[in-house]
């Protein structure tokens, strides 16, 4: 395995882990941190969804301001209650249900009418949990299909004559930190006690039978409920308060309504007025009838239309919080650019889409999980990247710098660039130097390796700096001696200009190198340089594991044997005539120092002559 996979393949097992690790805990129902993130993104996909249209089962009968108002007082008397059940009673509703509680006794003659119209009709009332602390609710603990239902401390129950005369149901409701209904718990119990939520019991009511109960839903009506951890319902608001058909009961007391609006449905009688402090806030509604959050969740159990969310919903949770972290890093890892970035970006788009697309098919996938699944493992692993990545440039860029010193700073920049730079031959045109000491073997037999080294290096870094100034590359350091080429990466049209400058450049530089030098140094060598100009051809040159840049061809060999000749004639610069006809008369050679020629000159080791001039910088000793 690579490097890069293996690293890779860790980081992929470790997201794996933390996403299996969280998708276990939401499966278990553990995750109570996540919740406000989880209701937030709820409410958004909510208004993202838009308001819904509630079915036609449920009508509101609402003690409003105005039946307050007319009424006097609040709560309103048991016999106004009593007026308002007989009234809707002979209708026909499939259920009527009082969403009040009625724990205190009140006067005798109207508690018993109360319970005589309850008695005549297919009523439900309302008890309440109470649980330790102070508590919302508490899961119990235990195994079994009823271990983890809601366990109250003790039932508030209504007056016996009342509980008497109809069915009761506990009316609690699960809250977020916000106050937001989510779930409505459909049993609760207490010590060995099993209740049915007042939802439950009103859409039992209303369809005639008892709802079987299973491990993870309830059957009603020849339908499965399915419900979450605790056979807790899911919530999911139609719209803001009156959305949920309501009437005033007023208008009931008067008997100015509709009939149709009670025939048949399910008849809820509850608390809107202002300041009755049964409201909460919802995604539509800062103030939804806590009667409205019933009538919701009643709805949601005769019509099937809520969302859900149950062990299967959970676990396909927890498939999304494994796959979505290491999906997230794989693209991190096979792009580290704008590619991998942008497949990153689609992957979330995709997950969204299937998250809201659930959603608006009333399956409530949770977006807070994956999220904490895949934020956390992408950060590090992105973050360990950057890490690696920067240091990888400045591996690459201290590479970069050993090269510039290895190879010329021209051709090492075009390296970097141009990594095919040379890998075919290229012929091409180009001016050719050579210099070389005299006399050094000799005095370096008698320096030793520090001072002929520190000699060397002197040398080197003068012709590097001349040869850089002018436009050039050295191609090659030999010992005491470097080959220079004007014509690399790319031919100019000054290339021999460029190459004459530099000759006199070297001259005078290494005139004054030497004269800097000790007496007993200096009176010992000498330099030559040999220039040429003409067609060479240009390769990379060596195996898989290391090439170098060179120049060979005709031009090359006269360049060379040139300073031979330089020597010879005791001049400083051997130049040949086609290098100077190309360089022009307002070249540097013609410019400065004594130069002579041409001089009709045979070179060693090729047929016929060459017309060659000399120089002599001005600087050169007598």
């Amino acid at each position: 395995m690579s490097r890069r996979g293996l690293p890779t393949l860790i980081a992929l097992i470790l997201a794996g882990l933390w996403g299996a690790g969280l998708g276990f805990a939401h499966w278990r129902g553990n995750l109570w941190f996540l919740d406000r993130v989880e209701a937030t993104m709820t409410d958004l996909r909510t208004l993202v969804r838009g308001t819904a249209k509630p079915p036609e089962l449920i009508t509101i009968v609402a003690i409003d301001d105005e039946t307050v108002r007319r009424e006097g007082s609040y709560p309103l008397s048991r016999a106004t209650l009593a007026r308002i059940i007989d009234t809707i009673e002979p209708l026909g509703p499939k259920a009527i249900a009082l969403d009040l509680l009625l724990v205190d006794p009140g006067a005798k003659d109207t508690d018993e009418a109360l319970a005589r119209s309850l008695s005549r009709s297919r009523s439900v009332i309302a008890a309440a949990a109470i649980y330790p602390g102070g508590k919302q609710w508490t899961l119990a603990v235990g195994e079994g299909p009823l271990a983890r239902v809601p366990n109250a401390e003790r039932f508030l129950w209504p007056l016996k004559a009342f509980s008497d005369a109809a069915a009761v149901g506990v009316v609690n409701v699960v809250t977020d930190r916000t106050g937001t209904p989510r779930f409505v718990p459909l049993l609760f119990r207490a010590g060995d006690q099993l209740q049915a939520s007042f939802c439950l019991r009103v859409a039992a009511m209303a369809a005639g039978e008892d709802p079987g109960i299973a491990p993870d839903d309830l059957s009603l009506d020849g339908r499965s409920i399915r419900t979450d951890i605790g056979h807790i319902l899911p919530l999911t608001f139609y719209g803001p308060r009156g959305t949920i058909r309501t009437i005033s009961a007023a208008t009931v007391l008067e008997g100015q309504f509709d009939p149709g609006a009670i025939r048949g449905r399910i008849v809820l009688i509850g608390a809107t007025a202002t300041g009755t402090g049964d409201v909460f806030p919802t995604p539509f509604d800062p103030i939804l009838p806590g009667v409205e959050v019933m009538s919701t969740a009643i709805a949601h159990l005769m019509a099937g239309d809520g969302i859900v969310r149950d062990q299967n919903v959970r676990l396909a949770d927890a498939g999304f919080a494994v796959a979505l972290p290491m999906l997230l890093v794989g693209l991190l890892a096979w792009r580290r650019n704008a590619i991998g970035l942008a497949a990153v970006a689609g992957v979330i788009l995709i997950w969204f889409v299937v998250n809201m697309t659930a959603f608006l098919h009333h399956i409530w996938l949770s977006a807070a999980l994956p999220m904490t699944a895949a934020v956390p493992p992408a950060i590090l692993f992105g973050a360990a990247q950057l890490w690696l990545g920067r240091s990888r440039a400045q591996y690459f860029a201290t590479q970069s710098q050993l090269l510039q010193r290895v190879e010329a700073p021209g051709l090492g920049a075009w390296l970097a660039k141009h990594g095919d730079f040379l890998s075919e031959p290229v012929r091409t045109d180009a001016a050719i130097l050579f210099i070389d000491l005299s006399g050094f073997t000799g005095l370096s037999e008698t320096l030793g390796p520090s001072a002929t080294r520190e000699l060397l290096n002197n040398f080197h870094a003068l012709v590097d700096e001349e040869v850089t100034s002018c436009g050039g590359v050295v191609t090659s350091f030999m010992g005491d001696g470097a080959m220079i080429l004007f014509g690399l990466p790319e031919p100019a049209t000054d290339d021999a200009s460029n190459a004459a400058r530099c000759c006199a450049g070297l001259s005078s530089r290494t005139n004054d190198w030497l004269a800097s030098l000790p007496a007993s140094t200096a009176s010992r060598i000498g330099f030559k340089i040999g220039a040429h100009y003409g067609t060479i051809v240009a390769s990379r040159l060596g195996g898989e594991g290391r090439q170098h840049i060179a120049a060979i061809g005709d031009t090359v060999n006269v360049a060379s044997r040139l300073m031979e000749i330089a020597a010879d004639q005791k001049a400083e610069v051997a130049v040949s005539d086609e290098m100077l006809a190309v360089a022009g008369r307002d070249c540097a050679l013609f410019k400065s120092g004594a130069l002579r020629g041409p001089v009709e000159t045979q070179i060693r080791g090729r047929s016929g002559s060459l017309a060659i001039w000399f120089w002599q910088s001005a600087r050169a000793p007598q």
